[in-house]
């Protein structure tokens, strides 16, 4: 259920509005200064590791099948065959039909798996069918729903059916956390990414992040700024920490340290484990894989040392 109650649809709306406007100029100006910032070359390979164990793997495609997710769930458990000190993903994610199949590859390993239900990626079914896709994920072993709010209602004004739904989602999710996909790049405005971060935090969320990735664009530095200044907000007002998941574009490893500096110097250095901050961004694992070689070896791998995916 809700982690608080409420008192309406118009106390809602009333929080959600009385929230201080985002200055956007600001936040871009914030954000391309943070995304400047260098680290020394001795803290670079600790920032590698970090960043690798913080990716959430993730298959969604419509022609995934067993043998690519056992695939993908092999190389989350060894990122780097040869190199057995490189520390595993956080998770793995793929449609509620293919949980089981990842949770028995990834048994003994201790990486979660992660499931996108709620009719993602465009949110537009009966919250029946919502719950019913949760239920099942769970039921096969998800840790992790990453759920996708209902934007059409959002952007409408009706507040209350996102809550509603949130909180129904969270209720059904039972023991597995719960990550509410805002998918920013349909919000226009950064003051709807705040409104909304605060919406999905008050209703239940575990985790708020930023997209699926099937819409343009996906997370950017400003967008991640705001979210994280909600999440250390909230934590202040209610004592209640919720993680942030910037997903889509994130595709090399200054991307990713770009990020890393951004949780520091906004939310905290409380926020730099994977228990609060993902990277939703396969196709930047590899990158990750090669400059840390490099590091180790001073010479990167060739280009089919690592698999795609």
């Amino acid at each position: 259920m809700s982690t608080e109650t409420l008192n309406g649809v118009a106390e809602l709306r009333a929080f959600l509005r009385g929230l201080p406007g985002v200055d956007e100029v600001g936040a871009s100006e914030r954000a391309a200064r943070l995304a400047t910032r260098s680290i020394k070359t001795s803290a670079k390979a600790e920032a590698i590791g970090l960043a690798i164990s913080m990716v959430d793997l993730t298959t969604l495609e419509g022609a995934d099948t067993a043998g690519k997710v056992r695939a993908l769930c092999a190389k989350a458990a060894h990122p780097d065959p040869a190199d057995a000190s490189v520390p595993r993903v956080a998770a793995v994610c793929v449609y509620p039909d293919m949980v089981d199949v990842a949770v028995r590859a990834l048994d003994g390993t201790g990486i979660g798996v992660a499931s996108v239900a709620t009719a993602f990626p465009s949110g537009r079914a009966p919250l029946a069918a919502k719950l019913a896709d949760t239920r099942a994920a769970v039921e096969a072993g998800a840790a992790e729903i990453d759920m996708v709010i209902d934007r059409g209602a959002f952007l409408s004004g009706d507040l209350g059916k996102v809550f509603d739904e949130i909180a129904a989602v969270k209720d059904a999710c039972g023991a597995a956390h719960l990550k509410v996909i805002l998918e920013t790049g349909e919000l226009a405005t950064l003051d709807n990414v705040r409104r909304a971060s605060w919406l999905a935090m008050r209703a239940g969320a575990d985790f708020i992040k930023t997209s699926t990735g099937k819409v343009a664009p996906a997370a950017t530095l400003p967008v991640t700024l705001v979210m994280l200044e909600a999440v250390r907000d909230h934590r202040a007002a209610t004592g209640r920490q919720v993680g942030v998941k910037p997903a889509g574009g994130i595709r090399t490893t200054k991307d990713a340290v770009k990020y890393l500096v951004l949780v520091n110097e906004t939310a905290g250095s409380d926020w730099l484990s994977p228990e609060w901050f993902r990277l939703g961004a396969s196709s930047v694992l590899n990158d990750l894989l090669m400059q840390r070689r490099k590091l180790a070896t001073g010479a990167y791998p060739g280009p089919d040392y690592f698999t795609l995916d």
